[in-house]
């Protein structure tokens, strides 16, 4: 228990961009990897020299240089939309990590600059190449330097969007187990059964086991995830 408040610490200390230049898919899982010694602690640009150095006061270890291996320090910068090169595909609104990004479907988007953690991860996945990265905010003032409040918010957004994907493909899976249920109900209902029912009847109810399976080894991942943390934390300590 108390290794798992190191972590938490840890991750208190992280500037929660989830750029993912660490390695890692988040601040969290970055945090979870320096609690446990699988990652060093000198891997987050965004965080910089400070960063690394707080982080090493916490750890009780040495400052060392930003491993070059995950970018280069430097100022903050925003995303910005070319207005009239957007083509409304939301592709970037589904990279965003923090819900920074605002539109929808064939209509042409923007971006929340005082929202913009700078991850740049909306500028790859653009099939137009619309969105630049930039070191001024619209009205043309320089982007200002990245606060720790700024980061307990972009934490709160980024956790947040986790839990309404998590419930739409929850309600999403629910649906489809419903219309495999329906059409088992369908294919039993019939009176005379023909080999192409009967094939198709297997396909929809193994489709369906596959997806109850998925759902409790995620169940059981998600409980393991947590007790090897911790696990893990006490053998070290």
């Amino acid at each position: 228990m108390i290794e798992h408040t190191l972590i938490e610490r840890i991750h208190d200390l992280l500037p929660q961009t989830q750029c993912t230049k660490c390695g890692f898919t988040g601040c969290l899982p970055y945090a979870q990897a320096i609690g446990t010694g699988k990652a060093d602690f000198n891997q987050c640009a965004p965080g910089g020299a400070a960063g690394i150095a707080r982080l090493a006061a916490l750890l009780g270890r040495e400052p060392k240089p930003l491993n070059p291996v995950h970018g280069i320090e430097s100022g903050r910068r925003v995303a910005a939309v070319i207005e009239e090169h957007c083509i409304g595909c939301t592709i970037c609104i589904q990279a965003c990590p923090v819900d920074a990004i605002i539109g929808a479907a064939k209509r042409m988007h923007s971006v929340a600059a005082e929202l913009c953690t700078g991850c740049d991860l909306c500028v790859a996945p653009c099939p137009v190449d619309c969105i630049e990265m930039r070191d001024t905010m619209p009205d043309g003032t320089p982007v200002p330097a990245w606060t720790q409040t700024d980061a307990d918010a972009a934490r709160a957004r980024f956790e947040t969007r986790g839990q309404r994907l998590e419930r739409d493909k929850f309600e999403n899976d629910q649906r489809l187990a419903a219309k495999a249920i329906a059409k088992l109900a369908e294919f039993d209902a019939k009176v005379e059964k023909t080999p192409q029912d009967l094939r198709k009847r297997n396909t929809v109810a193994a489709a369906l086991e596959r997806a109850r399976q998925r759902a409790r080894e995620a169940q059981t991942g998600a409980a393991g995830l947590t007790s090897d943390n911790v696990d893990a934390h006490q053998t070290q300590s």
